[in-house]
């Protein structure tokens, strides 16, 4: 199943309050179309964890294998996958290049346990420039972080 998936995150202050907002839409063998909307807030965090909420809530929402065409307005994303840079990380035991321990190792490893069954590519695309699913993607993600539904986000450590 070919699967279109759009994602944001935002923080309300860096860190401060956030939230995450995905839609993903498919169409079915009926030809039926389907979409997905996803959100979720948190009382303080990151716009970085934020993005990476949104790619991974939207990932661990498909029940099978699915061929991913993933839009992230976020280049922390993005590049860490079409620059190869979650893979060195990997070999480095989660190390950058310079040797400092990778920010968000939490999610990066949740992300990357949920990309796996998947195929999934990352797109960059510029946010606020009217594409649709992006905007609607960043309204659930800044809803959420003004919402009064805020949680815990318990890997969040004021290093970010």
């Amino acid at each position: 199943m070919d699967v279109i998936a759009y994602t944001d995150g935002s923080a309300r202050g860096n860190p401060g309050p956030g939230g995450y907002g995905a839609v993903l839409t498919c169409t079915v063998a009926s030809g039926k179309q389907h979409k997905l909307e996803l959100s979720g807030g948190y009382r303080r965090t990151t716009n970085n964890r934020m993005e990476l909420m949104g790619v991974i809530v939207a990932l661990e929402a498909l029940n099978r294998p699915c061929n991913v065409t993933l839009h992230s307005d976020s280049q922390y994303v993005v590049k860490a996958f079409n620059d190869h840079w979650i893979e060195g990380w990997v070999r480095r035991g989660w190390k950058t290049a310079a040797k400092k321990p990778v920010k968000n190792v939490d999610l990066w490893q949740r992300l990357l346990a949920a990309k796996e069954p998947h195929q999934v590519s990352f797109v960059w695309v510029k946010g606020h420039a009217g594409n649709p699913l992006n905007e609607r993607c960043d309204e659930l993600a800044t809803t959420a972080a003004d919402s009064d539904e805020l949680i815990d986000d318990i890997g969040f450590a004021d290093a970010d």
